[in-house]
């Protein structure tokens, strides 16, 4: 959607130094930016990319200044572009209505403006909320409860009794409320423990291509407001986790673990069973938490089993020198032999 570089400060709270009647018509990166496009400055170093781009509008920091350019003042450039981005061009979206390929229960109750692609599958006392999409392939399961304006890409499944808050998107592929992995040894063989609880995710909340969540096993499995989940990622039976916090890709979470607010587990991380990561910690890349253990609170941790990131740096260090520590010790060896 076209805008002006004024109504766009409006928006933003920006102090505007230039034209305010230049046109914005999308996003970009300065380099292949288009006149009409707008780009962010979020460091001095950045400056002469953005001076040398074709785009006329430009998101800095307050005091910068870009020759030839129409600057938005705001104190955190990057966020404010994602606000604008997201006025400026949305997201693509089908209007509402039922495909004719659809299935949808007659006991499914339908919000006003909700779109249900082709080839769905609307089970039997769903409730789906007002302006939400349901794409192709999905599968909404017996007693699922969507909220409003939540989205499903296509080929998502929610398995009967899931819970979807408002504003909820899922990408294609995810599983969301399958068996968790619990079993009992006995008697010679592996019974597979009730897996009947529920899983409840909360409001504005963002779950990857391919990722899985499975149901609480007796309890529910609980995903707090405004978390984002990357693509692949395994969150076990009766997991809880707290709001905001960001979960990267390949990232695995045993049954049972509680993980604050604000947390953040990079990329392939792996939690072992009944961990608890308190609020606002960071588990960085490939970290491995060990079985209950705790992770405190704003701790930064790294490594398998993880430490401290100073303690992972130091002792990392000190393993690259192994092979010249090796060497040291066989030339002094050596030089004893001789005596």
């Amino acid at each position: 959607m076209k805008r002006t570089a004024g109504e766009l400060a409006e928006y933003l709270g920006a102090k505007l130094e230039g034209d305010a009647q230049a046109a914005i018509s999308g996003v970009a990166g300065p380099r292949d930016a288009r006149p009409e496009d707008l780009i962010y400055v979020d460091a001095p170093r950045n400056v002469a990319r953005a001076e040398t781009s074709a785009a006329r509008c430009v998101l800095a920091q307050t005091g910068t200044r870009i020759a030839g350019k129409n600057i938005l003042e705001v104190d955190e450039p990057k966020l404010a572009f994602t606000k604008a981005a997201a006025l400026i061009i949305g997201a693509a979206a089908p209007t509402g209505g039922l495909h004719p390929t659809a299935i949808v229960s007659p006991g499914a109750r339908i919000g006003i403006g909700v779109f249900v692609g082709p080839c769905a599958v609307i089970e039997e006392d769903v409730e789906i909320g007002a302006g939400s999409i349901i794409e192709a392939f999905c599968y909404v399961g017996y007693g699922a409860r969507i909220g409003d304006q939540c989205r499903l890409h296509p080929r998502v499944t929610l398995y009967p009794g899931a819970r979807l808050g408002r504003r909820v998107e899922i990408h294609s592929g995810a599983v969301i409320g399958g068996d968790g992995f619990g079993y009992v040894f006995g008697e010679g063989r592996n019974w597979k423990f009730p897996q009947i609880g529920s899983v409840q995710i909360g409001d504005d909340v963002e779950i990857g291509c391919n990722t899985t969540i499975d149901r609480g096993s007796l309890d529910a499995t609980v995903i707090g407001d405004d978390v984002k989940i990357d693509n692949l990622v395994q969150v076990g039976h009766n997991v809880r986790i707290g709001a905001h916090s960001v979960i990267a890709s390949q990232t695995g979470i045993s049954g049972s673990c509680t993980i604050g607010e604000r947390v953040m587990l990079g990329g392939q991380a792996g939690l072992a069973e009944h961990c608890t990561i308190e609020d606002g910690a960071i588990v960085g890349g490939q970290g491995g938490v060990l079985p209950g253990k705790t992770v405190r609170a704003g701790q930064i941790m790294w490594g398998t089993p993880v430490r401290p990131l100073e303690r992972f740096k130091e002792q990392h260090a000190r393993v690259a020198r192994l092979p010249e520590l090796a060497e040291r010790v066989r030339k002094l060896e050596q030089e004893k032999n001789r005596k």
